[in-house]
C-alpha cells in the first residue's frame, strides 16, 4: 500500500513531543521530508527519525515533488502565510489549530484555495479518540436526555517571556491556544452553533495576551460555559449535564495514547465508567486526513467548521472588551 508522502514545516516541541512518534508507525503516512530554519535541528531530527529529505527552508520542502502534503506547526501568526504557499505548491495541507488568527483570516483562506484540488485541514486531534465518538453516539441516542449545561476547565501555567503561547504577535493567549478546544467540543457535543456569547478576559501586563479567560455560550436550549488559562495549575475536564443523566469525559484533550481512555456516565440506572483500548488520537487524525486524500473524499474536519470556531473565538474577545453579550452569526462566503 503506498502511503501518503508528508513533509513537515518546522522543527516544533509539539512535533518532537507529540507527532513524530504516532507518524513513524503509521502504515498509511511516512514522513519523507522535514524543513527547518535551523538546519542543525532539522539534521538531528531527521537522523533520529529516519526522515530521508532535509530543507533549510520551507520554500524548498515545497519545491519537492515527492512530497504529496505538509504538516504545519508553525506560530499561529505563520499559518495562513504558508497553507497559502502549501496550497499554490500543489499540497494538500494538515495545519495546527488555531488554523489561523481570527475568522477574516480563515475566510480569506476559504476563498483562496476554492477551486483548487488539494484539501485543508485543521488538526483538532480529540475529535478522532474513540471515547469522543461515544460521546457522540450517546447524544445521538439521548443517552443522559436532553443536553442543558457543558462545563469546561482547561488551564497550564506558563510563565516564559519567550514561549509563542505568550507572545501577542504570535497569536499566542489563553483563547487561541485552548481556548478553542472548549468551543469546539461544545459545538460538537451539541451538534449546533451557539446564539450569543459573553466573555470575561483577563490580560497579563507582562504579555498583553489573555491568561485567564471564562465564557459562556447560550444555544437556546442548553449552556457552554468554560474557563481557560495559561496561568493556572494543569487541568482538564468536560463535564455534559442532562436531564437523564450526567457525562465526564475524562483528560478529554491531551489524551494518552497509552492508557486506557474514560467516559464516566452516571443516569437513574446507575453509575458506570466506559473504558476504551488506549488509542493515539493524532495517528487517527492523520490517517484519517490521509484516507481523505486517498479516497479523494471530504476531510473530516471542513474549513467551515474552523471557521464557526474562529468566529466565536473573536465574538468573545469583543464580549469581553464590551461587556455585553455578542450575537453569533455564520456569514456564508458568496464568491
Amino acid at each position: 500500500m503506498n502511503r501518503l508522502k508528508l513533509g513537515v514545516l518546522g522543527v516544533s516541541e509539539h512535533f518532537l513531543t507529540r507527532i513524530i512518534l504516532p507518524l513513524s508507525k503509521s502504515e498509511e503516512i511516512e514522513v519523507v521530508g522535514i524543513a527547518s530554519r535551523n538546519i542543525k535541528k532539522a539534521q538531528k531530527t531527521a537522523k533520529e527519525w529516519q526522515i530521508n529529505k532535509i530543507f533549510d527552508s520551507y520554500e524548498s520542502l515545497l519545491e519537492d515533488t515527492e512530497i504529496e502534503a505538509v504538516y504545519i506547526p508553525l506560530p499561529n501568526h505563520m499559518h495562513l502565510e504558508w497553507v497559502k504557499k502549501s496550497v499554490d505548491a500543489g499540497k494538500h495541507v494538515i495545519c495546527e489549530k488555531p488554523l489561523t488568527l481570527d475568522a477574516k483570516e480563515t475566510k480569506e483562506l476559504m476563498s483562496y484555495i476554492r477551486d483548487k484540488e488539494v484539501k485543508v485541514m485543521e488538526a483538532f486531534m480529540y475529535r478522532f479518540h474513540p471515547k469522543w465518538q461515544m460521546v457522540r453516539e450517546l447524544m445521538k441516542v439521548s443517552g443522559i436526555g436532553e443536553i442543558k449545561s457543558i462545563h469546561t476547565i482547561f488551564t497550564y501555567n506558563n510563565k516564559d517571556p519567550k514561549n509563542i503561547r505568550n507572545i501577542k504577535a504570535f497569536g499566542g493567549g489563553a483563547l487561541l491556544d485552548i481556548g478553542c478546544y472548549a468551543i469546539s467540543s461544545a459545538r460538537w457535543i451539541l451538534d449546533q452553533e451557539p446564539k450569543k456569547v459573553i466573555a470575561l478576559n483577563t490580560y497579563s501586563d507582562m504579555f498583553e495576551t489573555d491568561i485567564l479567560s471564562s465564557g459562556i455560550m447560550d444555544f437556546g436550549s442548553a449552556r457552554s460555559l468554560f474557563t481557560v488559562s495559561t496561568g493556572l495549575y494543569p487541568a482538564q475536564e468536560v463535564k455534559v449535564y442532562g436531564t437523564g443523566g450526567t457525562l465526564e469525559v475524562v483528560i478529554p484533550f491531551n489524551d494518552q495514547y497509552d492508557v486506557a481512555g474514560e467516559v464516566k456516565v452516571t443516569t437513574g440506572l446507575g453509575s458506570r465508567i466506559v473504558t476504551f483500548k488506549p488509542s493515539n488520537q493524532y495517528t487517527n487524525l492523520f490517517e484519517a486526513f490521509a484516507y481523505a486524500i486517498k479516497t479523494d473524499s471530504k476531510v473530516p474536519l471542513s474549513l467551515e467548521d474552523s471557521y464557526m470556531n474562529m468566529h466565536i473565538i473573536d465574538q468573545l474577545v469583543a464580549s469581553g472588551q464590551s461587556d455585553q453579550w455578542a450575537d453569533i452569526e455564520f456569514e456564508k462566503d458568496e464568491d
